[in-house]
């Protein structure tokens, strides 16, 4: 009966069953169940070979709501990740008062700025280097935020989670990953910063994460730059930036309310997730730059908003190196739903 408990329609059932439960209870709780998702549809033309794809990028529902004034829940999953199913995250949060709150079970480890992006909100088709291959980390555990009560609302986060795959939570371990993030608003800018350490397999990797943001009438920046170190130097430390402008235009008697234009620059030297293959750090991802340029049609009126938006990609590797499909010149044109 194991493969009947392990298999991918027992986990869609029994995720379903969970948002259901979690419906069903909100009607007794203080507040009530608030259900939301978003729909990614696309269309990708490579044009270094004329190959193209259609796809579901994302199908995601989540809950949330409350049990108690001061107590929170939050469950999210993904229908249709390209035709896979995931099971995202499963929190509950306490509010302690005096800006202190407690966060417990499955989500994303505190660190790093575009990582938290959902699929609803992302500025680019594709996700930056930073967040699809360097910092796409969700786990199992705690952590405590605090936010200060003064002219300047920093919060400071700390979380302490397992080591292991979310999709392997029966692993023991005698090691545990560690996470600490900052963030303060000053005027138009927001100033992030993180440390993180993580242990994948037998070696400890070590991350820095230092991110300036602004926003501000119709233009919107931000840099974000990661440094990651492999301990004892089995492996060259990698270092990856991104850094994008949005400029905004209002809309008045269309479909849409707002017109806005894209640029980014993104890049990463050769990367490892950290897994030990014959005794030696793989490489996962070469080293690699991106030129992302673009425009998104928008209508937005939370918490609704759809849009229509047009990428185009560019690629640089190094002299030799033979890039993937997905991973290679393109255009991408996407139809974005949340709801």
């Amino acid at each position: 009966m194991d493969f009947l408990f392990h298999s991918q329609s027992f986990t869609k059932r029994l995720t379903l069953l969970l948002f259901v439960g979690f419906t069903t209870l909100g009607t007794i709780a203080q507040t009530a169940p608030t259900i939301g998702g978003v729909v990614r549809t696309r269309y990708e033309f490579q044009t270094t070979n004329a190959r193209s794809r259609f796809a579901i990028r994302n199908s995601r529902v989540w809950v949330k709501g409350g049990f108690m004034p001061k107590l929170s829940y939050y469950v999210s999953t993904d229908l249709c990740d390209q035709g896979a199913f995931s099971f995202l995250d499963a929190y509950g949060k306490l509010d302690v008062g005096n800006g202190l709150a407690l966060q417990a079970g499955q989500f994303r480890i505190p660190f790093g700025v575009d990582p938290f992006r959902g699929p609803g909100n992302y500025i680019f088709a594709d996700r930056s280097f930073i967040a699809r291959d360097i910092d796409n980390i969700r786990a199992d555990g705690v952590q405590a935020s605090y936010t200060f009560q003064q002219d300047i609302p920093a919060v400071i986060t700390l979380g302490i989670f397992s080591p292991n795959n979310i999709a392997d939570q029966n692993h023991w371990s005698k090691t545990l990953n560690y996470a600490l993030k900052a963030e303060v608003p000053i005027g138009a800018f927001k100033i992030t910063g993180g440390l993180q350490t993580i242990k994948p397999d037998a070696v400890r990797v070590n991350m820095a994460d230092a991110c300036v943001s602004f926003s501000d009438g119709r233009w919107t920046a931000e840099a974000e730059y990661i440094l990651e170190h492999y301990v004892d130097n089995p492996f060259p430390d990698c270092h990856s930036y991104n850094v994008w402008v949005d400029y905004g235009i209002p809309l008045e008697k269309t479909n849409f309310n707002r017109l806005s234009f894209q640029a980014r620059f993104d890049a990463a030297t050769k990367h490892s997730n950290g897994t030990v293959t014959d005794g030696t750090l793989s490489e996962d991802h070469p080293e690699r730059k991106r030129l992302t340029i673009g425009s998104t049609l928008s209508y937005v009126k939370k918490p609704i908003k759809y849009e229509l938006q047009l990428n185009y990609q560019k690629y640089f590797y190094k002299d030799g190196f033979d890039a993937p499909d997905g991973r290679i010149d393109k255009v991408v044109a996407e139809l974005i739903m949340l709801f």
